[in-house]
């Protein structure tokens, strides 16, 4: 059966524009949805600016951008300048079940200012510390959910 490019190129170009909508950033979103897509195990700077119609300076940002948040890796050919972006194993879940340093880095802060406002009855400390609790229950519900997930696969 015949890959439909045309249809591809539509399922990459409207999952980022959901994942923009939501909030992530647009370039991201077509380059992680543009890996999701390809055939291959990785695509180079290159290919996915011939794909995305966009500048290497646009995909360097991007590809930096996801790297940060480990939804993309970057790995070198022996012998060759040539460097390919790859999805880790699992990407979605890997990246949103596992220990999510954003997650402690934002209840840190939260504690603290709950801590600098010092006042129990403050509506910002209050909802502060709600954002702090919430931070600590995803942290310690992830584990748990990611046993899930693998179950289910699984089955």
């Amino acid at each position: 059966m015949a890959r439909d490019e045309q249809a591809m190129h539509e399922f990459v170009e409207q999952s980022a524009a959901a994942m923009a909508e939501a909030g992530f950033p647009r370039m991201p979103a077509r380059v992680l949805m543009a890996l999701i897509a390809a055939e291959s195990t990785g695509l180079t700077a290159r290919e996915l600016g011939d794909q995305l119609v966009a500048s290497a300076a646009a995909i360097s940002g991007a590809v930096r951008y996801l790297q940060t948040l480990r939804m993309v890796r970057r790995v070198s050919q022996p012998g060759s300048r040539r460097v390919l972006y790859e999805l880790p194993e699992h990407a979605w879940y890997t990246v949103t079940m596992g220990k999510n340093p954003l997650y402690d880095h934002l209840e840190v802060l939260a504690s603290k200012a709950v801590a600098a406002i010092d006042d129990p009855d403050s509506l910002a400390s209050q909802r502060i510390a709600e954002m702090s609790d919430f931070f600590l229950f995803i942290q310690r519900r992830m584990p748990e959910l990611l046993v899930e997930w693998r179950a289910e696969r699984g089955a």
